[in-house]
C-alpha cells in the first residue's frame, strides 16, 4: 500500500514536470509521449544501431588493432556529419542537459547487458575533461553516459583515477595525425596499483579516429594484469 502511494505520487509529480517542461526526444525534437524517456518511436526505430556488440573482431574491435590492446569494444550507433542523429551527440555535450546523458547511458545500457558485454567487467571509467574545460562546461559528457550505464548494470564510476593533465584544442577540425599528436601523453594515471588484474570499461561519448580513447587507455599499459574494454555512445560512419 505504502509503495503503490508514493509511486502515484512520482507519477503525479512526473506528469505535472511534463505538462510545464515537456521532454522532446533529442533527434527529431518533438514532444516524447508519455511513458517514452528518451526518443520517439519514429527515431528510436530509425535510430542506426551498429550491433557490433554482437559481433567478434567488430570494426570498433579493429580500430584499436596495434594500437592498444582490448578485450572487447563496440559502439550503441552510426553517426554520420549533418545527420539528425548528429543532434544526439550536440545535445548532450553542449545542450546543457547532463540528465539526457544520463538516460541514453541506461538506454543503452539496457540493451547491450542481456548480451553480456559487461561480464567481468569491474569498473567503468569514463574519459575525462580537462579541469578547464570541465569548469567551461559545467559537466563531462562521459560521466554522465557512465552514470546512467551504472545504473543498469550496478559498476562503480571511476572518475578520479586518470587525469587528463594537458588541455587540448577541441579534436573537430583536426586532420587525423593532427588528432593523434594533440592527445598525445595527455592523461596521467593515480595510483596504479590498484588496477592490477582489474578488467576496466572506458567509457565516451562518439569514436572517430580513437586517437583519444588510446591515449586513454595507454594510461594503465603498465598496470599488470589490467584489462581494458571501451564503449562509446556513437562511431563515425566512414
Amino acid at each position: 500500500m505504502k509503495n503503490r502511494f508514493f509511486a502515484a505520487i512520482r507519477e503525479w509529480v512526473d506528469n505535472v514536470v511534463s505538462l510545464f517542461y515537456p521532454r522532446c526526444c533529442p533527434v527529431c525534437g518533438n514532444n516524447l509521449p508519455r511513458g517514452e524517456k528518451v526518443f520517439c518511436l519514429s527515431c528510436n526505430l530509425g535510430l542506426p544501431r551498429t550491433y557490433f556488440h554482437l559481433q567478434a573482431d567488430n570494426p570498433v574491435e579493429k580500430l584499436f588493432w596495434g594500437k592498444v590492446q582490448v578485450e572487447r569494444a563496440t559502439s550503441y550507433f552510426f553517426y554520420t556529419k549533418g545527420s539528425a542523429y548528429q543532434r544526439i551527440l550536440q545535445q548532450i555535450k553542449y545542450g546543457d542537459d547532463p540528465e539526457l546523458g544520463e538516460e541514453i547511458g541506461s538506454y543503452l545500457a539496457a540493451e547491450l547487458f542481456s548480451f553480456g558485454f559487461f561480464d567481468g567487467i569491474d569498473l567503468l571509467l569514463p574519459v575525462p575533461l580537462h579541469a578547464r574545460k570541465l569548469a567551461q562546461r559545467g559537466y563531462n559528457q562521459s560521466d554522465c553516459l557512465a552514470r546512467g550505464i551504472a545504473s543498469v548494470v550496478h559498476l562503480p564510476v571511476d572518475t578520479r583515477s586518470v587525469v587528463r593533465t594537458k588541455h587540448t584544442e577541441s579534436q573537430t577540425q583536426k586532420t587525423v595525425f593532427e588528432r593523434w599528436e594533440n592527445v598525445e601523453e595527455v592523461f596521467t594515471l593515480r595510483s596504479p596499483e590498484q588496477f592490477r588484474g582489474k578488467h576496466v570499461l572506458i567509457v565516451d561519448d562518439v569514436l572517430t579516429t580513437g586517437a583519444t580513447t588510446v591515449a586513454c587507455a595507454k594510461a594503465f599499459e603498465d598496470v599488470e594484469g589490467v584489462k581494458i574494454s571501451i564503449l562509446t555512445l556513437a562511431v563515425a560512419q566512414q
